[in-house]
C-alpha cells in the first residue's frame, strides 16, 4: 500500500487538515529515508520493532525532545494501523510500544493586566497593519481561537448582524463563537482600512498582509511576540498563550467548563480540563482569604 493512500485516507476519511497530513507525511519520510540508509531497505511496511527501536535511539542522539519522538511514532503508528486494516500486515510492529516519558510544563497564561496593557497601547487606528495587528490581538482573546483557525477565517465568516463568527475547526468542524461589542468596532474600522488596500490578491480572507495576500501562521506568531515582549517578562508569548489565557479567565471567571470547552472547539472534556489548574489556583486564593477558618 503506497504512502499516498495513506495521505488520501487522512485526508479524505479522517477529515485531517492538510497541515496535520503533511506533518504525517514528513514523519513517515524521516522513517523511510532512515531504515533505507541504515538497513538498506525502502519497504518500511515489512520494518520490525528492532528497526524502529534504531530510528529512536538515532532521534535521541540527534537532539529531539521525547515529545517530538512521541509524535513521529504515533504517525508511524497511525500508519501501520492503517495497514493492518486494509489487510497489508498481518502485526502492528508497535502494538506494544510505550511512549517515552515526558515531563509536562504548566503553560502560564497571561494576566488581565498584561493583556489589557497590550490592548490599550502601542496601536495607530488609522494605519492598516497596525489596526489589524490589535484586531488579531482581540480575536485570539475574546474567542480563544486557534492560530489556523484565526489564518483561515473569511469574510463569509462573519455574521455582524448576529453578532457572530464561523469557525473551521479540526476536522472541519465548524463553530459558532459570539463576538464582544468592541471586537465588533475593531472589526467595522478594519474593514474600512481593508477596503483601501491598492491591491487584494486573496479576497476572499480577512487578515491580510499590507500587500493584499492571505496572513500566514509564521507572521501572526511573530505578531503576537513582538506586541506582548513590550507587557510580559514570560518567555513564552504566543497565540496558543493568548488562547491559554481565555480559557483560563473564564474559567477564574466562573465560566461552566462544558461552555468553555464547546467555545474553544474541543472534541472532549479532557483537552479543556487542563486549563483548569489555573482556576484552582484562583479558587485556593479566594479560600483563604474568605473562610473564616483560614485565620485561626
Amino acid at each position: 500500500m503506497s504512502l499516498q493512500s495513506f495521505i488520501d485516507y487522512l485526508l479524505l476519511e479522517k477529515n485531517y487538515s492538510e497541515l496535520t497530513v503533511n506533518a504525517y507525511k514528513r514523519d513517515l519520510e524521516k522513517f523511510s529515508e532512515f531504515v533505507k540508509s541504515e538497513f538498506q531497505t525502502s519497504n518500511t511496511t515489512k520494518a520490525n520493532y528492532s528497526q524502529i527501536r534504531s530510528w529512536i535511539v538515532f532521534m535521541v542522539e540527534d537532539g529531539l525532545t521525547n515529545k517530538s519522538i512521541n509524535r513521529k511514532i504515533s504517525s508511524l503508528n497511525s500508519y501501520y494501523k492503517f495497514l493492518l486494516r486494509v489487510g497489508d500486515i498481518e502485526v502492528n510492529p508497535l502494538a506494544k510500544h510505550k511512549a517515552l516519558k515526558t515531563s509536562k510544563k504548566v503553560q502560564v497564561p497571561f494576566s488581565e493586566d498584561e493583556i489589557i496593557r497590550v490592548l490599550n497601547n502601542f496601536y495607530d487606528e488609522t494605519n492598516f497593519e497596525s489596526l489589524r495587528d490589535k484586531l488579531i490581538i482581540e480575536l485570539f482573546y475574546s474567542t480563544g481561537i486557534r492560530r489556523i483557525e484565526l489564518v483561515n477565517l473569511k469574510l463569509s465568516s462573519l455574521d455582524l448582524p448576529n453578532k457572530t463568527l464561523k469557525v473551521l475547526g479540526k476536522r472541519n468542524k465548524e463553530r459558532i463563537v459570539p463576538l464582544l461589542k468592541s471586537v465588533q468596532d475593531t472589526i467595522g474600522k478594519y474593514l474600512v482600512l481593508r477596503s483601501e488596500l491598492g491591491y487584494i490578491e486573496d479576497k476572499d480572507y480577512l487578515f491580510l498582509t499590507k500587500k493584499g495576500f492571505k496572513i500566514y501562521e509564521t507572521l501572526v506568531y511573530r505578531i503576537i511576540n513582538s506586541y506582548f515582549s513590550r507587557a510580559s517578562s514570560k518567555v513564552k508569548r504566543s497565540p496558543h498563550i493568548l488562547r491559554h489565557s481565555f480559557a483560563t479567565h473564564l474559567l477564574n471567571q466562573g465560566a461552566d467548563i462544558n461552555a468553555v470547552k464547546e467555545l474553544l472547539g474541543h472534541s472532549s472534556l479532557a483537552a479543556t480540563q487542563i486549563y483548569t489548574h489555573n482556576s484552582i489556583a484562583e479558587l485556593k486564593k479566594v479560600h483563604i482569604r474568605a473562610h473564616p477558618r483560614s485565620k485561626k
